[in-house]
C-alpha cells in the first residue's frame, strides 16, 4: 500500500516557472496577433505577405512574454516559508515596523548581524 503524504505540497519550482511560460505565452501570442494585425492593416503585408508577418509578431511577442512571466513566477515563489504563514509573520511584526531615524536603523542593523554570528 501507497503511504499518504501527510500534508499537502504545493507545485515546485519548475511546475511554477512552466505554468508562468505557458501563460505568458498565450498573453504574447493574442498581444502579437492584436499588434501584428493592426501593423498589416495601417501599413500592408510586405514583401513576405501576411501570414509570416502576422506569426513573426506573434511569436516574438509570445517568446518575450513567456520568457518575463517564467522568470518572474520563479522571483515572486523564492520565499523560505509558505505565502499563507509569511502573510502571518508579516501581521505579527507589523506593530514593530515604525519609522526610525538613521541612526535607530544603523544600530538595529548592527544588533541583527551581530545576533546572526552568534548563531
Amino acid at each position: 500500500m501507497a503511504a499518504v503524504p501527510s500534508r499537502h505540497e504545493g507545485p515546485s519550482v519548475w511546475q511554477k516557472m512552466k505554468m508562468g511560460a505557458l501563460m505568458g505565452g498565450g498573453v504574447g501570442l493574442t498581444i502579437g496577433f492584436i499588434f501584428g494585425s493592426w501593423s498589416i492593416i495601417r501599413g500592408g503585408a510586405g514583401p513576405r505577405g501576411a501570414m509570416a508577418t502576422l506569426s513573426q509578431y506573434m511569436l516574438s511577442s509570445a517568446a518575450t512574454f513567456s520568457f518575463f512571466l517564467a522568470i518572474g513566477s520563479v522571483i515572486r515563489t523564492d520565499a523560505m516559508i509558505a505565502p499563507h504563514l509569511q502573510a502571518a509573520q508579516l501581521q505579527m511584526l507589523a506593530p514593530a515596523l515604525t519609522v526610525r531615524t538613521k541612526a535607530e536603523g544603523f544600530q538595529l542593523m548592527r544588533a541583527r548581524w551581530a545576533a546572526e554570528r552568534q548563531r
